[in-house]
């Protein structure tokens, strides 16, 4: 006969699990997969954070139909390969319902594959170069038209430049975008010789040669300007090299799509005043949404001097469609929630709303920012209205006849105008 004392501690335990498993069974997990270390972790730690506010604010209002979210962090390093490892552990090992997560194109490439076989949903919140709309991702960040195009128009418009550095860290998103930049400058009759590329790996740190060739190359009596898709803590010498080299704003402006508030909290921006970066929120955006969300953030961070940044928005948007997604299908399946996502419309940070395109893109409007002494950014220009992402460009010819449509019955992600054929799901 068992020990009574043995039956009643068995007993307990069973029911202890028993508790356990029905809280985890209660909780909806939302996987974090942000670099926490490495490279990238200078712009996407907040972005980790940002989302623990998020889900936290969330849980105060009551959850998702009656469920608490449970976040589930990993550190994928700034290492692409494991990007693919991490989300893999999340969906099947954590049992995650959706990630948000993800900064350069490389680390979503990455997991791409994993998303599509596990069919998990992925917000991913940062710039990129379009050329592609994958069903199981929700692309939350700017395509080029939503932020290169137009900064370019911006300063060949208002700041007459006709010399471009295209300046980038060597990887896809930069590589792509400068490929859409250059067909796009010479569509508008800027000549080749007029064009200067240039590509740096992660993390590089000696630009006193490469910032002396775009002094030479700016001192030939044309307007020059670098647009620069430098990524990660590469920024930070390139920035200094440019004080170091008595090139400011008024001479050479460098226009960032890579470079906010965050990155700026590192640098003495006194030499850097008046470059610019483009955007589609600034902290410094004045609307009772805006306001609202930095006091939230900086209670939350436990400091009022921490700033909010264009990402950090974009996780705003993604993520309250999501739960708004949730909430209108009733679950968390994944076929649902996607199904339910398009057309869905939320606050931005802005004063207006955002909405989810059939081509799994936003709408937004875009900003160019000049930067401040405080680190802050001056709006100088914006788009009148909202701009939608467009996944294809129209300027690379083997692009400009796709489209994509995730609602049925197309459900395509690049549908061939002209054939009449879709290529498939993930591109």
């Amino acid at each position: 006969m068992m020990n009574p004392k043995k039956l009643a501690l068995g007993l307990g335990l069973t029911a202890s699990l028993m508790a356990t498993t029905a809280l985890s069974q209660e909780t909806i997990k939302v996987g974090i997969l942000h670099s926490l270390s490495g490279t990238m972790a200078i712009s996407e730690t907040t972005l980790k954070d940002v989302m623990l506010m998020l889900i936290e604010e969330q849980n105060k209002k009551g959850g998702i139909n009656g469920m608490m979210l449970e976040p589930v962090v990993v550190d994928p390093a700034s290492d692409w390969p494991l990007f693919a490892e991490k989300a893999r552990e999340l969906i099947e090992g954590e049992g995650v319902d959706v990630v948000f997560g993800c900064w350069t194109s490389v680390s979503r490439k990455s997991v791409l594959p994993v998303f599509e076989e596990l069919n998990s949903i992925l917000f991913y919140p940062v710039q990129y170069e379009g050329e592609e709309s994958q069903r199981n991702v929700f692309y939350t960040g700017a395509a080029p038209n939503q932020q290169a195009i137009p900064a370019v128009d911006y300063l060949m418009n208002e700041e007459g430049v006709e010399r471009w550095v295209l300046a980038g860290t060597d990887y896809v998103y930069p590589r792509t975008t400068n490929k859409i930049l250059e067909a796009y400058l010479m569509s508008k009759g800027v000549s080749a010789d007029d064009i200067m590329i240039n590509y740096t790996p992660f993390g590089h740190s000696d630009w006193q040669t490469i910032v002396s060739d775009i002094k030479a190359f700016g001192s030939e009596g044309l307007k020059t300007a670098v647009v620069s898709t430098i990524n990660g803590d590469a920024n930070v010498p390139f920035y200094k090299e440019l004080a170091n080299q008595g090139i400011d704003a008024a001479d050479i402006p460098v226009v960032a799509f890579s470079v906010g508030e965050e990155e700026l909290a590192g640098l003495d921006t006194g030499p850097l005043v008046g470059h610019l970066a483009a955007w589609n929120y600034f902290m410094s955006v004045d609307s009772p949404e805006n306001d609202e969300f930095i006091e939230t953030w900086q209670a939350f961070i436990g400091d009022e001097d921490r700033v909010t940044n264009d990402p950090m928005e974009a996780h705003y948007i993604g993520f309250n469609m999501w739960v708004k997604a949730v909430e209108a299908a009733g679950t968390t399946d994944a076929d649902a929630v996607i199904d339910a996502l398009i057309g869905v419309s939320v606050p931005n940070l802005t004063g207006g709303y955002s909405s989810m395109g059939a081509n799994h893109h936003i709408t937004k409007p875009v900003l160019v920012g000049e930067i401040q002494d405080d680190g802050q950014f001056d709006v100088v220009w914006e788009t009148t209205g909202l701009v939608l992402g467009d996944e294809w460009s129209d300027y690379l010819p083997e692009s400009a006849k796709l489209i994509s449509d995730w609602r049925a019955p197309l459900s395509c992600g690049n549908f061939n105008v002209e054939t009449g054929e879709c290529g498939g799901s993930a591109e």
